[in-house]
């Protein structure tokens, strides 16, 4: 099979799709981009058994139809070093040795048996069909992703869950010391369905979704996910296992609420936590009145810092101590200028709450889990 591609095109499609390929793989293949060729229609793939991404670039000059796997690394490396210029992949499917040819210069490697590469799952007959603004479903990604856990003894508590009702769309991510929740609810499905999305593809899908305005399909089954975007298709093997109950630790009777400018308690909070224990990494929150108190210290090294800053509080005077690093992780993925933090007591967790919303259907909730001062 023949084809000439434009170098700009090709590239841009690459980066994409190698976003899937791990940096060390068990099978050798999986290292290859699969170049299909069908007609005027060039197919890229790539896999790592989890999460599959796929594309199509239209062709004008194809002759002939095929499948190769293509080392990637070594490919996009080679196009990296051209201009926007046309490039001509003369690929011999029978030894799989593959010619590329630029304006002046020719270049010459072996590519793999395309058979070889891993099949695309395929959706069972009971599925769950829903469609979805991109920009909704970036959104809501980047609300609760960073609250993932990295614990392989507690997989299901490393993706995201999806909850689809007939009231409303939700996703929810923990670690257990902290909880993102955002949910829309003007979005509704036919019935309810949940499923437990990975971290790896939900930031492929956030990433992807970047550069895509239009609305996305998502298909799932019990084991498997279809994201269909315009020019993309992400499929993975869902996380299996039952989520935790979330909505057990929320709690709802908080008579104790801060109102605070999000980036001055960020600024004063990230300052203050260069002087914290960094074992423990303490931040401890002192509220009364008008004045909010941010204090931390070592005292190994002898070492402490305090700031204040104006607030407007309802409740008891109050201290609580938080886990510096994951308040500021909150702070930093709520794009609201004000927060409403609202507590209970100095033992039970706090919660987050922005106050501005892009829309008036959309409920973002923030968790955190305090810490013994």
């Amino acid at each position: 099979m023949e084809f000439i591609v434009s170098t700009s095109d090709l590239l841009s499609q690459l980066n994409i799709v190698k976003s899937v390929i791990n940096s060390k793989n068990t099978l050798p293949i999986l290292d290859n981009f699969l170049f299909q060729l069908n007609g005027k229609t060039l197919q890229i793939t790539a896999s790592d058994l989890e999460t599959t991404l796929n594309t199509e670039i239209e062709i004008e000059n194809a002759k002939g139809s095929g499948i190769i796997a293509i080392e990637a690394k070594r490919l996009t490396d080679l196009l990296k070093e051209f201009t926007d210029q046309p490039l001509t992949f003369k690929i011999n499917t029978e030894n799989f040795h593959i010619d590329i040819q630029s304006a002046s210069g020719k270049y010459a490697i072996v590519g793999q048996n395309g058979d070889e590469f891993p099949k695309i799952p395929e959706i069972q007959e009971e599925k769950i069909t829903i469609t979805l603004g991109s920009e909704l479903v970036q959104k809501a990604i980047s609300s609760t992703i960073f609250a993932t856990g990295d614990d392989e003894m507690r997989p299901v508590m490393n993706g995201i869950l999806v909850e689809l009702t007939e009231e409303y769309f939700r996703m929810v991510a923990t670690d257990s010391h902290k909880l993102a929740r955002y949910t829309r609810n003007d979005v509704k499905a036919n019935k309810d369905a949940t499923f437990i999305l990975p971290k790896k593809t939900a930031t492929i899908l956030k990433n992807t979704l970047i550069k895509d305005g239009n609305d996305i399909t998502i298909e799932f089954d019990s084991k498997n996910a279809f994201f269909k975007l315009t020019d993309y298709n992400i499929v993975c093997r869902l996380i299996e296992g039952k989520y935790p109950a979330y909505n057990a630790v929320i709690p709802t009777q908080n008579t104790n609420k801060l109102l605070v400018d999000r980036m001055d308690l960020y600024s004063k909070l990230k300052v203050v936590s260069i002087f914290a224990n960094p074992a423990s990494n303490l931040a401890k929150l002192e509220m009364g009145g008008a004045m909010l108190n941010i204090s931390a210290q070592d005292i190994d090294f002898s070492t402490s810092a305090q700031e204040q800053l104006n607030c407007k509080y309802e409740g008891e005077a109050m201290s609580i101590g938080f886990k510096s690093k994951f308040l500021l992780e909150i702070l930093q993925n709520i794009e609201s200028v004000d927060v409403n933090v609202e507590l209970s007591d100095p033992s039970r967790a706090g919660l987050i709450i922005p106050i501005d919303k892009d829309d008036e259907n959309e409920d973002i909730l923030m968790l955190l889990m305090p810490m013994m001062i």
